[in-house]
């Protein structure tokens, strides 16, 4: 029996063909001689169609195209049923699913069913296992009794004669209008293509990712044998005519998926979260000292360079800044550690002696004291004298009241009286 549980590798990126090539490999080698059966769930949050399909005994098969996968369920036939139970058995059904950004199959356990599993297919087996459809953020679908999309091309990594010669045989239309960069997101025509791959295919060629796509596409010829050129090398011996493959855009839109399935599903499992081997592979996409911008759509391209004359007018451009590797992020952390230390032993140890404190020099200047200062000052002098004043006993008296006043007027009364006693001795002296 195949372990308990297997998981369908997924990067973080949204799927594109090569994923969906994985996912359709994936599901033929944990159902290869599984045998299904009950009728297909559904579960209840997702709006997808539900599945009308309920069989006794049933396989599961696989295969994919471009950016859709298409599940077979074929019923067992079996010999002690009846013919007239035979005309009743379920025929067989397709159903073609689409990854949206984040969908990806999951065999497990029926107790370690993932939490957005949408579309669930139980084996006929003791302990149960379910095959099932995940998508967490729910852009995926399926279509049951489906056929592959009408508006979508022949797929650039499996149907390539008919996939090159579905593109420039149309270049008139309108589509080709567009950059390059968008161009290659059509599915009408690059059917298997995504934001990833248009990054890293046109910085292997060098194409600026907002020059017009039918310019760069004009001078292409339907058949790709064509497109090898005969270039001249230098060699110690002298000049030496080989002949070299000159690959153009098209050949590697067929090329560069396949190197991504050839890496196999390593590097892609969302528990392991394991990327070393596919971010070993990038060149381009979200890699360090590259350059990204938002093309019309809101999709981010990355690449090198000038973005060319069709840039989004008041686009920002962004530099993917140099990522520090793990051991650089060791040290770091290290000396951290280190200083940090060295400054809490500082300031816990009272013993160490610090150095004079600098003098600050001050200017010549006599100090003022500020006119806000001296009012508070009288205002607080007058509060004190006030209270002082309220504090002493209140008399009734109208003459002898204490105060400047009265003291003035004590002091006038006694200047009179001795004025009034000199004249009159004046006049006695004088009459006798």
């Amino acid at each position: 029996m195949p372990s308990s549980s297997v998981i369908f590798n997924v990067r973080s990126t949204m799927p594109e063909g090569p994923e969906l090539h994985l996912a359709s490999l994936f599901v033929n080698r944990v159902c290869a001689g599984v045998v299904f059966r009950g009728a297909v769930e559904k579960s209840d949050v997702s709006k997808g169609p539900p599945v009308p399909f309920s069989s006794d005994a049933y396989r599961i098969s696989a295969v994919s195209r471009g950016k859709e996968v298409r599940l077979t369920l074929t019923p067992i036939k079996s010999d002690t049923k009846t013919k007239n139970k035979a005309k009743e058995e379920q025929p067989s059904m397709d159903v073609v699913f689409h990854f949206g950004m984040s969908g990806y199959f999951r065999f497990t356990p029926v107790d370690e069913l993932p939490k957005h599993a949408h579309v669930r297919f139980y084996t006929n087996e003791d302990p149960q296992r379910v095959l099932s459809f995940v998508d967490v953020r729910r852009f995926g679908g399926w279509q049951p009794n489906g056929t592959w999309q009408r508006d979508r091309g022949p797929c650039v990594m499996f149907e390539y004669e008919s996939f090159r010669h579905n593109v420039l045989s149309n270049l008139s239309d309108k589509a080709f209008d567009k950059p390059i960069c968008e161009a290659l997101l059509n599915q009408k025509y690059f059917n298997g293509i995504g934001n990833y791959l248009r990054a890293e295919i046109l910085f292997r060629l060098n194409i600026p990712p907002f020059v017009k796509a039918r310019s760069v596409l004009e001078g292409l010829v339907i058949k790709d044998e064509d497109t090898k050129e005969v270039k001249e090398i230098c060699v110690a011996a002298g000049k030496k005519r080989v002949k070299t493959e000159c690959p153009d855009i098209l050949s590697l839109c067929h090329t560069v998926p396949l190197e991504v399935i050839n890496l196999g599903g390593k590097g892609y499992d969302p528990e392991k979260a394991d990327y070393t081997e596919f971010e070993a592979w990038l060149q381009c996409y979200y890699v360090d000292g590259m350059k990204s911008v938002s093309d019309s759509n809101g999709r981010t391209i990355w690449f090198k360079g000038d973005p060319g004359p069709m840039a989004p007018k008041g686009s920002k451009l962004s530099k993917r800044k140099r990522r520090m590797q793990k051991g650089e992020h060791d040290s770091t952390d290290t000396k951290k550690a280190a200083k940090k230390k060295r400054t809490g032993s500082i300031s816990k140890d009272t013993s160490v002696k610090k150095g004079p404190a600098p003098v600050k020099k001050e200017r010549d200047m006599p100090r003022r004291r500020s006119s806000t200062r001296k009012q508070n000052a009288n205002k607080n002098q007058l509060d004190t004298e006030a209270a002082a004043a309220n504090r002493r006993p209140k008399t009734l008296r109208k003459s002898n009241s204490t105060g400047p006043q009265a003291s003035k007027a004590r002091s006038t009364r006694r200047q009179s009286g001795r004025e009034s006693n000199s004249r009159s001795r004046k006049k006695s002296r004088t009459a006798s």
